[in-house]
């Protein structure tokens, strides 16, 4: 019958455990036997000596040996059989120097001849062995006989029965498994404890589903697209996934390191290593917007995760401008309209040459302000964002006004880096001169060249930035703006339709993108006070124009650059 092996982990370890106790006693056991029944068969031949010189030692024996007849009844038979029987011993044999017993358990074999080699002893010296004789395996000595004056003349052979040797071993045996068996029990004892507790952390899988649980898990944290980090109590990197050695732009080296020295210091550290509290915490990394969470583990570590949200924010800055450039075109739309009415009414009045100059005014305006840009400004993005953007801020009652200075060829490395930078800060202005009380709100623009360093200035006549709030207003998920109250979303909602979503508070991450981009080209954003009140942001791009004056990109008829 074959013995199926257990499945779970928990009894395929308490199998091997007890096995392995069981062999470990097994062999404990017989090495422990070994050397006592050695030492049971030593102590049995030093026995048979003692009582072989005691022996030998009584002179009566050594004179009637010499006086006498060897003899079943005679002196040395006599006493032979008295310390035999006093010892316990197997047999006495008294030999004379040519190897005649002078005594014997069998009193029929005085006489004859010993059996073994007698000739050690009658030399002169001691022997002891174990040996098979005439009465059966023994453990046996003997020593030569001498007479007061030391001449030797016979020797006293004295045998131990082997079967006593084996009765002593044999009694020793159960109390040795009695102690084998109480260790082969704790043993077993402890297993089951290891297996128990084995058994709960493994949840009572098999070793095949662990080690498919093993590639599933790799396969799905190097698969997914988030990010995951996994931190063990001392706060060093145990484990990050591909997307998130992405997003943080960290190799497989950073295992086993601390954050501190894995990236550098900043939010995204201050964040991941559990300093900031919250849920969903924004934080900007290598120029990409990054949802973060993180989750404490039983162990003391923690499990982060990272979700890129740089497009979706990127698409929500998209739709927020074309919403602007809806919100503009129906405010044109209007102004068009309006316009179209009075030239209308020129044109019904017979007023032919002031209708004309009323549309030559228009247009030169419109195209003035165009072509202002376009020659100050020689990037196409660029102006384009400008021209946009003065019709967003119009019709919001701002004047977007282009510094004089501005000067700007079109040798841009990457426009749409200077697009991201030029936007946010144009919308972070247009938001702080809208919500101010100001007679003429004005925002000022102003783009130039030094050498191959961009220089973006934004300044507005709106509240400004307290000192105080210089050092944070670059910082992703921080805002000087104050989120306006949501409407309930349960307002004028009938019993029976779903609950609506609350919407989203902004989290202040387009100054915060613009300092990373900043970085990124190894230059700097600040803020400063607008002389006479207001704010300036500066930002320095070096490198972000190349040393020539050819353009970096052209369009196509789309549209697009390439």
């Amino acid at each position: 019958m074959r013995i199926r092996w257990p499945r779970r982990v928990s009894a395929q370890v308490l199998a091997i455990q007890l096995t392995l106790i069981g062999g470990v006693m097994v062999l404990a056991t017989g090495l422990s036997l070994a050397p006592l029944s050695s030492e049971i068969d030593n102590q049995a031949m030093h026995q048979a000596l003692a009582i072989a010189q005691t022996t030998a030692a009584d002179p009566d024996i050594a004179r009637d040996l010499t006086t006498t007849e060897p003899t079943a009844s005679g002196p040395v038979q006599r006493a032979a059989e008295r310390i035999r029987r006093a010892t316990g011993a197997l047999y006495i044999v008294v030999m004379d120097s040519r190897g005649v017993r002078w005594s014997h358990t069998n009193a029929v074999r005085i006489g004859e001849h010993v059996s073994t080699d007698p000739s050690a002893a009658l030399a002169g010296r001691e022997v002891m062995q174990i040996d098979v004789g005439t009465l059966g395996r023994s453990a046996r000595a003997k020593v030569p006989l001498r007479t007061d004056g030391g001449k030797v003349v016979g020797a006293v052979s004295v045998g131990i029965g082997y079967g006593s040797v084996r009765d002593q071993l044999l009694a020793t045996v159960p109390r040795l498994l009695l102690y084998a068996g109480a260790a082969l029990a704790v043993g077993a004892l402890a297993a089951v404890a290891v297996s128990r507790r084995l058994r709960r952390r493994t949840h009572g899988v098999a070793f095949a589903d662990i080690s498919a649980l093993l590639d599933e898990r790799e396969a799905m944290l190097h698969g997914i697209r988030e990010g995951v980090v996994a931190f063990d109590r001392r706060g060093r990197i145990r484990l990050i996934n591909d997307e998130a050695g992405r997003l943080l732009r960290v190799g497989a080296d950073a295992t086993g390191r601390t954050l501190e020295e894995a990236l550098p210091p900043g939010r995204t550290t201050e964040v991941l290593a559990g300093r900031v509290d919250g849920a969903d915490l924004l934080t900007v990394s290598g120029g990409r917007v990054l949802v973060a969470n993180r989750m404490p583990t039983k162990d003391g570590g923690a499990v982060a995760t990272l979700r890129d949200r740089t497009e979706l924010e990127l698409l929500g800055r998209e739709l927020d401008s074309t919403r602007g450039l809806l919100d503009a075109l129906r405010a044109q739309d209007h102004e068009h309209a309006n316009r179209l009415h009075t030239l209308l009414g020129l044109l019904e009045l017979g007023l032919h040459e002031r209708a004309s100059e009323f549309i030559a005014v228009l247009t030169k305006a419109h195209r003035a302000s165009a072509e202002q840009i376009s020659e100050r400004v020689h990037d196409p993005l660029l102006s384009a964002l400008l021209v946009g953007k003065s019709a967003i801020v119009a019709e919001r009652g701002v004047s977007l006004r282009i510094s004089p200075s501005t000067l700007l060829p079109g040798r841009v490395v990457d426009p749409r880096d200077l697009v991201t930078v030029l936007g946010n800060l144009i919308d972070n202005a247009l938001e702080a001169v809208a919500g101010h009380p100001c007679r003429t709100p004005v925002i000022e623009v102003e783009l130039r060249a030094e050498g191959t360093t961009a220089v973006l200035r934004v300044s507005d006549n709106g509240p400004g930035v307290p000192p105080a709030m210089r050092g944070h207003i670059f910082t992703e998920g921080w805002s000087t703006k104050e989120p306006a109250l949501p409407r309930s979303p349960d307002a004028g909602r009938r019993p029976d339709e779903e609950p609506a979503a609350v919407p989203p508070r902004g989290r202040g991450i387009g100054l915060a993108l613009v300092r990373r981009l900043a970085e990124r080209y190894g230059g700097m954003a600040r803020v400063t006070a607008r002389a006479g009140g207001g704010a300036v942001f500066t930002i320095v791009l070096p490198e972000a124009l190349t040393g020539d004056d050819t353009p970096t990109h052209e369009f196509t008829a789309a549209g697009e650059s390439r």
